[in-house]
């Protein structure tokens, strides 16, 4: 509400004033200004951060994370005041010299769903990006110190097909320098697969759990189920396979978003029977499965010598009408990035990164939150789109129309998912 100022005050003001004229009058305007508007600017600032509320949660996390976000290598005076980089704000820049980080035929671990130069895709342009934090440099990914870190030890990437992609990325990362006869890939049709340095007695290993948690998709090869449904405390069956492990790093989103809803299985039944199944808000499921992998760590990880990461939602670029492009499209014959830095996209979902940053922030387990989402929200030119192999014979209906069958989820390699790892590189060895 508008306050009005009396002359009474006014006159009192300028009795007991001991400054200039010039200075008096800039005061004076600052009040008056501050009564009359108030209300307005911080409406209008309230109405900001409610549209700013889902870019604010990984900041929630690192201010109220138990483990100290200080980099060595930061430049300029951030570190000089006790300031933190922020790795995840910056921007992307070409790099035609330093990028890709290796070459797609150079690794013959890519799966045939990532490899798009073999299945077509006719531009490159989308390999040459480099991320540029705004305050600091990242380090470059030195696989040879990778390695050695990880000497006698295992790195576990758990959850769905996108932290399997990232998975293969870091085994491109490091294949390289490790010789021939040194390596290997067990690739377990279970929900197991593993690279293996021997040379440096190490493993990098992928776990399919794409709820964390026991469920009705658990099937590593046939696991396209519309109707999903997850056990409530359940989280043991996969933990057992984590145990041990050094250095493991969660994903889960994509499978809970199937609507408003989740199927929950109450107790030991069959998933076929649907018995004892409630519904719950997605947001409340999601919020279950983060306790359970929370209580986990704290239960089997001991964190003075082991680190946890959780990469956040890695987007998809389904509808070209959220970048301001003509309605009906998507990712497919998409060779630029989104250049709107405030750009997040129509797909994360707001209420699942609440829920996240809520859990993380409250948690009295040390998890280093990798906050891939916006970073990775401007590349719709870096998906697979159609240049991926289709499992499944496409109709002539389709293949008239790429757009319906282009895959605005994953990525290719190399590309986008490198990022993710000089991320995680930078994490495990500069914080």
């Amino acid at each position: 509400m508008k306050q009005p100022v009396s002359s009474a005050s006014y006159s009192s003001a300028l009795r007991k004033a001991r400054l200039s004229p010039l200075l008096f009058t800039l005061l004076l305007f600052l009040v008056l200004f501050s009564l009359l508007y108030g209300e307005d600017f911080a409406r209008l600032a309230g109405q900001a951060e409610d549209r700013n509320a889902a870019t604010r949660i990984p900041q929630l996390i690192e201010r109220r994370g138990a483990r100290p976000q200080k980099l060595p290598f930061a430049v300029g005076e951030l570190d000089g005041g006790g300031g933190r980089c922020d790795v995840f704000s910056g921007r992307w820049v070409k790099d035609e010299s330093g990028r890709p980080l290796y070459e797609e035929w150079q690794c013959p671990y890519i799966q045939p769903q990532l490899t798009c130069q073999v299945q077509g895709r006719p531009d490159k342009d989308y390999q040459h990006w480099r991320w540029q934090p705004h305050a600091c440099s990242l380090p470059s990914f030195n696989a040879t110190m990778m390695l050695e870190a990880l000497r006698g030890k295992r790195l576990m990437f758990v959850g769905d097909s996108l932290n399997r992609g990232q998975f293969y990325s870091m085994v491109c990362l490091l294949h390289s320098v490790v010789p021939n006869e040194s390596k290997s890939m067990e690739i377990n049709f279970g929900s197991l697969s593993t690279f293996t340095a021997k040379n440096y007695n190490a493993s990098i290993q992928f776990y399919w759990a794409p709820f964390l948690l026991e469920s009705n998709s658990d099937d590593a090869i046939v696991h396209r189920i519309s109707d999903r449904i997850v056990r409530r405390g359940s989280i043991n069956k996969h933990g057992e396979n984590w145990k041990g492990v050094d250095i493991l790093v969660f994903n889960t989103y994509l499978w809970w978003m199937t609507g408003l809803t989740m199927k929950i299985l109450e107790g030991e039944g069959s998933f076929n029977e649907a018995k004892d199944v409630v519904e719950l808000t997605t947001e409340d499921a999601y919020r279950m499965a983060m306790k359970d992998m929370l209580r986990w760590v704290q239960d089997n990880m001991d964190l003075t010598k082991t680190r946890v990461f959780f990469t956040s939602m890695s987007p998809s670029h389904q509808k070209s009408q959220d970048w301001g492009a003509e309605p009906g499209g998507n990712c497919y014959n998409q060779t630029t990035m989104i250049e709107d830095p405030n750009y997040w996209g129509s797909d994360c979902r707001k209420g699942i990164m609440q829920v996240l940053g809520e859990e993380l922030a409250e948690s009295e387990v040390s998890v280093t939150f990798l906050n891939i989402t916006q970073l990775s929200s401007y590349r719709k030119d870096a998906h697979t789109s159609i240049y991926k192999k289709q499992w499944l014979p496409l109709s002539p209906e389709q293949l008239a129309n790429p757009v319906s069958y282009s895959d605005c989820v994953h990525w290719c390699l190399p590309g986008l998912q490198d990022t993710w790892n000089e991320l995680l590189f930078a994490k495990l060895f500069y914080t």
